[in-house]
C-alpha cells in the first residue's frame, strides 16, 4: 500500500522526542526517508530503535546537531542530499521552554538561549532547506512549530511566546517569497501538548491545567501534531501557504491564562532557563518575594 510521503526526503529537527519522534515515526510509516537533528544523542538511539522495531530504520538517518549553530544546519541538509538524494520538507521542530519568571529578573543570556534556538533554528532551518528546494526545482514543504503562546496572551512565559510570535511572523513572511519557486511555507501552533517539555516532572500540574482551561476532553498529544504536519508535508496541502494552523483543542478558543499573571502565579516565583529535552543543564532560581 502506497503511503502520503512516498518518495519524500524530510528533515525533522527535535526530532529524537516528543513531537519530533511523532513525526518521524509518522513520516516514515507514510513513505518518507527522514533525516532527524537533535541534541540528545539517547533520545536518538531510543527513537532509532523504534524506526527499526517498525520496519523503517533504514530509511531513517540521524545527526546530533544545535540548531542555533548555522555549520549543523547545513549539516543537515548535507545529510539528506548526500544519503536520500535530496529533500522535499523539514520540519522545523526543535523547541526549549527557555526563560522564565519575571521579566525584572530574566537574564540576557537566557533570552538570548531562548531565541537562538526558537527563532534562529527556524531562521537558518528555512535558509538551508530552501535553498536546496530552489536547486532542485521542484518546490518542497517547510513546516515550523509556532504554538498558541505566541498568538494570545496567558500561552507562555514571555521570551517563549515573543518567540514563538517571532515564527509565527516569519512563516507568513518567507511564504509569499518562496511560492513562485513551488515552496510551502506554514506553521503549527500547538496547544498543551503532552510531551516531556511540557510536562516534565508536573505530571498533576499538567493534568490540572488541561482539566481547568482546555475545553476539549481528550489531552493533546505529540500524534496530533504529527498529522498536521504529515498534511502539511504532502499533496493534500498543495494550495496552503503562509498559514499557522492551531492545534489546541479548542484552547486558544477560549483565551488562556495557563500559568496566571499576579505576583504570586506560579511562573513568576522562579525564574531560569528551561532547555527541554536537549541534555543540556538548566537553571532555577528563586525570585524574591515582593508586598
Amino acid at each position: 500500500m502506497s503511503g502520503r510521503l512516498d518518495g519524500k526526503v524530510a528533515i525533522i529537527t527535535g526530532g529524537a522526542s516528543g513531537i519530533g519522534r511523532a513525526s518521524a515515526l509518522t513520516f516514515l510509516r507514510e513513505g518518507a526517508r527522514v533525516v532527524i537533528g537533535d541534541l540528545n544523542e539517547a533520545s536518538i538511539g531510543e527513537t532509532a530503535a523504534l524506526a527499526r522495531a517498525d520496519g523503517s530504520g533504514d530509511r531513517l538517518a540521524s545527526l546530533r546537531a544545535d540548531v542555533s549553530a548555522e555549520r549543523d544546519v547545513a549539516a543537515l541538509v548535507e545529510l539528506a542530499v548526500d544519503r536520500f538524494g535530496g529533500l522535499d520538507c523539514i520540519f522545523n521542530n526543535a523547541g526549549v521552554g527557555g526563560a522564565f519568571g519575571p521579566i525584572g529578573e530574566t537574564a540576557a543570556d537566557e533570552w538570548d538561549f531562548t531565541f537562538a534556538v526558537l527563532v534562529r533554528g527556524v531562521f537558518l532551518g528555512i535558509k538551508h532547506a530552501s535553498n536546496r528546494m530552489k536547486a532542485q526545482g521542484r518546490g518542497g514543504s517547510i513546516i515550523n512549530t509556532a504554538s498558541v503562546a505566541g498568538i494570545n496572551g496567558g500561552g507562555g512565559p514571555h521570551a517563549y511566546s515573543a518567540a514563538k510570535a517571532a515564527v509565527a511572523n516569519l512563516t507568513r513572511a518567507v511564504s509569499s517569497e518562496l511560492a513562485g519557486d513551488r515552496i510551502r511555507v506554514n506553521a503549527i501552533a500547538p496547544g498543551m501538548i503532552r510531551t516531556p517539555l511540557a510536562v516534565g516532572q508536573r505530571e498533576e500540574a499538567w493534568n490540572r491545567l488541561v482539566r481547568d482551561r482546555q475545553p476539549w476532553p481528550e489531552p493533546g498529544m505529540p500524534q496530533h501534531i504529527a498529522d498536521a504536519a504529515l498534511f502539511l508535508a504532502s499533496e493534500e496541502s498543495r494550495f496552503i501557504t503562509g498559514q499557522v494552523l492551531v492545534v489546541d483543542g479548542g484552547l486558544s478558543a477560549m483565551g488562556p491564562d495557563l500559568f496566571g499573571h499576579d505576583a504570586n502565579s506560579r511562573m513568576l516565583r522562579k525564574a531560569g532557563v528551561n532547555t527541554g529535552s536537549t541534555g543540556l543543564p538548566g537553571t532555577l532560581r528563586e525570585v524574591p518575594r515582593r508586598g
